[in-house]
């Protein structure tokens, strides 16, 4: 060892940390590749990205294949650097190559490649996995061997493995996914994403018609004022009841009694044949649900009802695809209809006024885990039947009773200022 030159042997240190580099930029290169990006190219016949997912189909091997690398190259540097030191300095000399060598690896070796890997692993990982492929193969034999102590090992420590790892992501977790992709997905279509990701936790409660909104036929009602609301409805789907809409009979699609409306042949038993048998949905019924039930049985409508079998509303295939695409209605002041901007910052609020649409529409944060309606949150707050002139704050929003009808909040003004200025509403 004594007749190698120094140059020589600063050449193979020189190498050797060259070699350590790759080692330690290529495992962090290959650990931090987009799994789902991976498979993406995959697919599409990436040649680097199917040598590199081969690789860590086998986790277990190439990290032992690495670190086995890593570690020879390491060492080895480490005793060519004690030879450099006691040709050069002596003994005394050991201490100050141990200490500068630990330094240049840890700066040129581990920090700088592993930072630049982990910016850019597809261009490390993927070359990478060039080399990787046939050195597995070579050193397959003390891989394997490594790998069987090491496993034991971890066995003994009561450490389960798991060689199908869960690499599946929840829906909280694709909602970040999603919110994290930035212009790589257009606003609209991450909107309609995140909506159906939402319709889970949506129940048809959430967005039907109220009972005391539902457009229907009464029967029993005069027979002209029952052709002027079919002729002049805007429903093409009305529910057919006597007297209340708790003694529904049925559901009828206009189109379907069209000709004879238009020929002016339409009488009351005509009426009742075309009446489909109505469809009813339990209230607490998820929207995700809902929807492949209205597919199921080829329905569009459906009524929304309680526990014990009353009427509480109306759901229709459309008000489900509105919560994914948006409001259908081309007319930008119905998603504003309960809610009256004033001069002076506030907003006067409709108590029947849905608190989801208001979330939705003015960008608030008011409960709506609870009632529905913005009157039956002030009552559930207040615990009694609201008065006018009264002052409250829910959710951190000052809110005035401003008009009462009856047991409910007809008309409340809202402060949105404690939370900051509301954004500009939808439209």
């Amino acid at each position: 060892m004594d007749e190698i030159p120094l140059s020589i042997l600063f050449s193979a240190l020189g190498l050797l940390l060259i070699l350590s580099a790759f080692f330690s930029s290529s495992e962090t290169g290959l650990m931090s590749l987009n799994r789902y990006r991976l498979r993406h190219l995959v697919k599409n016949k990436h040649r680097g990205a199917m040598r590199a997912n081969k690789l860590l189909e086998t986790p277990d091997r190439l990290i032992g294949l690495i670190l086995l690398g890593n570690n020879f190259v390491n060492i080895l540097a480490s005793s060519i650097a004690t030879i450099i030191a006691l040709r050069i300095g002596g003994e005394a000399a050991i201490a100050i190559g141990a200490g500068l060598l630990t330094l240049v690896i840890l700066i040129f070796s581990e920090v700088a490649p592993k930072t630049v890997a982990a910016r850019f692993p597809e261009k490390i990982a993927f070359p990478a996995a060039l080399i990787y492929i046939p050195l597995l193969k070579i050193l397959y034999p003390l891989v394997w061997i490594i790998n069987v102590i090491s496993n034991g090992l971890i066995k003994i420590l009561g450490v389960k493995l798991d060689k199908q790892n869960d690499e599946h992501l929840s829906p909280d977790e694709l909602k970040t996914v999603l919110h994290e992709a930035g212009t790589l997905i257009p606003k609209s279509h991450k909107d309609m994403l995140l909506s159906i990701l939402n319709l889970e936790s949506v129940t048809v409660e959430d967005i039907m018609i109220p009972r005391n909104e539902v457009v229907g036929i009464d029967l029993n009602n005069d027979w002209n004022d029952i052709i002027e609301l079919l002729i002049h409805g805007h429903h093409t789907r009305i529910p057919v009841y006597r007297d209340d809409i708790n003694q529904i009979i049925g559901v009828i699609h206009v189109r379907s009694i069209m000709h004879t409306l238009a020929q002016k042949e339409l009488t009351m038993e005509g009426l009742l044949e075309s009446t489909k048998e109505p469809y009813f949905v339990p209230e607490a019924t998820p929207l995700t649900t809902q929807l492949l039930n209205f597919q199921q049985n080829d329905r569009r409508i459906g009524l929304v009802v309680d526990e014990y079998g009353d009427i509480q509303g109306l759901v229709t295939l459309e008000d489900i695809l509105e919560e994914i695409v948006g409001e259908f209605t081309s007319d930008p002041s119905t998603a504003l209809k309960d809610v009256h901007p004033q001069k002076d910052g506030s907003f006067l609020v409709d108590g029947s006024a849905n608190i989801r649409e208001l979330n939705k529409t003015m960008h608030w944060e008011l409960p709506s885990d609870g009632p529905k309606t913005f009157s039956g949150l002030i009552t559930e707050h207040l615990e009694n039947i609201p008065a006018t002139n009264i002052s409250i704050k829910i959710a951190d929003y000052p809110i005035e009773i401003i008009q009462t009808q009856g047991n409910k909040v007809k008309i409340a003004r809202l402060l949105p200022a404690l939370r900051g200025k509301s954004k500009p509403p939808r439209r």
